[in-house]
């Protein structure tokens, strides 16, 4: 076999045309095994083998820099890069990340995992080769879907015009992004693929850059030949190069949407192999959505590209007809909108996970909060239970909307809970607000539900006693049950049980009564600590005689972590907390 064959980039560029097409073949059945049995990004990866390829058989790498967008589509660059033994051994499957990583290898330029940043972090490294009169070719590898990020334009303007060197950009034009493509310049991609690149209008040529088309980007040699002719180029160019999404795997070129990220499968009918039937929050409130929509032609749900996080697919789309809006990979553009549809009538919740409602900080603090719109934001993936790459996961959100102005952020416990604020949200007309969904399985309501949150920053006591309060927020609430149960079992204190629901604010009037009565308060949230909900508890009492417990995680990055280690590092365990209280004295 070839692919064991390659430890470097120096040895795909020993092979011959015929060798080359072997070896993609031998890549795409390691891709295709290693993501049945772990799961993965596959579709996207497999349709860029050949491209993947003939760039690192043409360029120089690491002096030539790559730059993949996104970089879910790394997969077939680090086999070529020394990292093949995680993609043919089973034993070394998890020893790589899922996106491209500088301490992973010298070929890696950046840790990414965000869309539409390449262009723009390549105009920097072309920017910074021209002011040390270096020579290298700067690669950027992006693809249509993530074209539709402003950044990606805000770089391609840049670059067509003040970058006067080398500045090779590779548009990898599958026609899909997650799901279809949404946004006005796939016209203009339609008239090029169906020209042949020859169509008069062509946006890459608008902003300035020299142009070249390859219409079968999943043929080694013709790929081969086209960069070949641009390497070294003393200006900007784009190559456009159409590739199928899931070449080489039936089953996910027809379901191209279903395989863009797979868990565990059968290869043979496709099928996950270990399906959870059981109830999920992104079903319960799709279908929720879905009725709202259908009483209520205001009611609008808005996601930007990613329509599998509340699990509309394609039929509950087209259930949903114009009150469902996909705005593509723009999730700045899509709260700016969201505002715009409250200020003229409409009721828009829009969806997407904690780790992108960081590119929308601006634009909830100005459109939406200061104008104070309406909006109902549903943040999910908002946990340590959740995705566990360094890119992608969804614990800092708290301090990061909890501390705009005007905005109300709500954690709700159980189920009834999570559909009573939505509810309220959507009707209610005074504020923006988040709504942070749980992520630790769906739970029942075992006291009675409040339908009106217009009381905001009031707590509510669940279980009242002395001594010692537990504030246990979100989906910590199960923990926080746990945690008083135990107290009364193992140390003989009845301690209060309170469900705070608002991260945005104090309910001063009940913290200020807990202090007649109880000497510990310990709060509980899944998220990090700094700037965070405990912390302003914390400050509540700072000069009082009350001692403050929190509990949360740390203040760090973490990647591909296990989260039973990460929660028992971080005390976030009922019998460490208790040893805790008795570590300093306090009970």
């Amino acid at each position: 076999m070839y692919i064991e064959k390659i430890n470097s980039p120096s040895d795909l560029k020993k092979l011959n045309i015929e060798e080359c097409r072997i070896l993609a073949k031998e890549i795409r059945n390691a891709l295709l095994t290693k993501a049945s049995l772990q799961g993965g990004h596959l579709a996207s990866n497999l349709g860029i083998v050949e491209l993947t390829m003939a760039i690192h058989y043409i360029f120089d790498a690491p002096k030539d820099k790559i730059i993949f967008d996104v970089s879910h589509q790394c997969y077939t660059h680090k086999i070529l890069t020394g990292r093949n033994s995680a993609f043919i051994n089973k034993d070394m499957y998890k020893c790589v990340n899922g996106y491209t990583n500088p301490q992973e290898s010298k070929y890696d330029c950046f840790r990414v995992g965000h869309t539409a940043t390449s262009i723009s972090l390549a105009c920097g490294m072309a920017k910074a080769r021209d002011i040390n009169g270096e020579q290298e070719n700067v690669i950027a590898v992006i693809g249509d879907g993530s074209l539709s990020g402003g950044e990606a334009f805000e770089g391609l303007d840049f670059g067509g015009s003040d970058i006067k060197g080398n500045l090779i950009i590779i548009f990898n034009d599958n026609q899909m992004s997650i799901a279809e493509d949404h946004g006005g310049i796939y016209k203009n991609l339609k008239e090029l693929r169906e020209s042949n690149g020859l169509a008069e209008n062509n946006i890459f040529k608008a902003f300035g850059y020299d142009y070249r088309f390859v219409k079968n980007g999943n043929d080694i040699g013709e790929l081969i030949k086209a960069l070949g002719e641009v390497k070294d180029i003393k200006h900007p160019i784009v190559v456009h190069v159409c590739t199928i999404k899931g070449c080489g795997y039936k089953y996910a070129e027809l379901h191209k949407e279903k395989t863009h990220w797979v868990r565990p499968f059968e290869i043979e009918t496709g099928e996950e192999k270990n399906p959870f039937n059981g109830e999920r929050y992104d079903r319960v409130v799709r279908d929720h959505l879905l009725e709202k929509m259908k009483n209520d032609k205001k009611v609008t749900t808005m996601i930007a590209a990613v329509p599998d996080s509340l699990a509309f697919s394609e039929e509950y789309r087209k259930e949903a007809g114009n009150q469902f809006i996909d705005v593509g990979i723009a999730e700045e553009h899509a709260i700016s909108m969201a505002a715009g549809l409250a200020k003229n009538g409409c009721k828009p919740v829009f969806v997407t996970m904690s780790t992108f409602f960081q590119r929308t900080y601006d634009q909830i603090s100005q459109e939406l909060c200061i104008n104070n719109m309406p909006v109902t934001l549903l943040v999910i993936n908002a946990s340590v239970y959740s995705v566990n790459d360094m890119t992608h996961i969804g614990i800092f959100d708290i301090p990061m909307m909890s501390n705009i102005p005007n905005l109300v952020y709500l954690a709700p416990t159980n189920k009834q809970e999570y559909l009573a604020m939505l509810d309220w949200s959507i009707e209610q007309q005074k504020y923006p607000v988040a709504i942070r969904a749980p992520r630790n399985g769906v739970f029942y309501a075992k006291y009675e539900i409040d339908t009106n949150y217009d009381c905001i920053n009031k707590y509510k006591i669940i279980k009242s006693g002395e001594k010692i309060a537990v504030i246990a927020l979100g989906d910590f609430f199960q923990m926080g049950e746990e945690l008083t149960e135990e107290i009364e079992s193992q140390l003989g204190i009845k301690p209060t049980l309170i469900n705070p629901r608002y991260i945005t604010g104090l309910d001063e009037k009940l913290l200020n009564c807990l202090s007649e009565n109880h000497e510990i308060v310990i709060t509980l949230e899944d998220g990090i600590l700094d700037g965070g909900f405990g912390q302003k508890i914390a400050s509540f009492y700072g000069r009082s005689e009350v001692k403050v417990f929190n509990y949360g995680l740390k203040k760090e990055f973490l990647d591909q972590y296990d989260v039973k280690k990460v929660m028992e590092e971080n005390h976030l365990r009922t019998d460490l907390i208790i040893s805790d209280l008795k570590e300093n004295r306090c009970i």
